[in-house]
């Protein structure tokens, strides 16, 4: 029996877990590891990495990985707060966010299979949006709004 309810509660095809051979926990970790081998490699985003994350780059990378695999596999793994973590970031202008997906989309571009960077990339913009908004988007007050 078909009912209305139960596909308002599908996610739209953009939010459903990537299904291919290729991609799985290991792969992803490939990947994160890829693009984070670049944002430090990076003149601008480096310094900043490497201010947040003192000694061993793994357990940031192992975290990372746990991000991806909720993003893209739906798998529930990762159970951070991101916006909080990014928000207290001082040094990071929003310009940077430009600079982290273009790393981001070469790393997706350069070792996804075919039809799967695309999603990764979508996610990722969606994400870079929401912290930017985050970061950045402040509402100023209406002078006389405060009586």
């Amino acid at each position: 029996m078909n009912h209305p309810a139960s596909a308002q509660l599908q996610r739209p095809p953009e939010e459903r877990a990537v299904v291919h051979p290729e991609v799985d926990r290991a792969f992803i970790g490939r990947l994160v590891r890829e693009f984070y081998g670049r944002v430090r490699r990076d003149a601008r985003l480096g310094p900043i990495f490497a201010a947040e994350i003192a000694g061993s780059w793994e357990p940031h990378l192992e975290k990372m990985t746990d991000f991806w695999c909720s993003v893209i596999l739906k798998d529930g793994s990762y159970s951070g707060r991101p916006v909080p973590a990014h928000t207290k970031l001082e040094q990071v202008r929003e310009a940077d966010f430009d600079v982290w997906l273009g790393h981001f989309r070469a790393s997706a571009e350069e070792f996804c299979p075919e039809g799967v960077a695309e999603t990764f990339i979508d996610r990722a913009e969606r994400i870079a949006k929401s912290l930017r908004l985050a970061m950045f988007f402040r509402l100023e007050r209406a002078s006389g709004a405060e009586r």
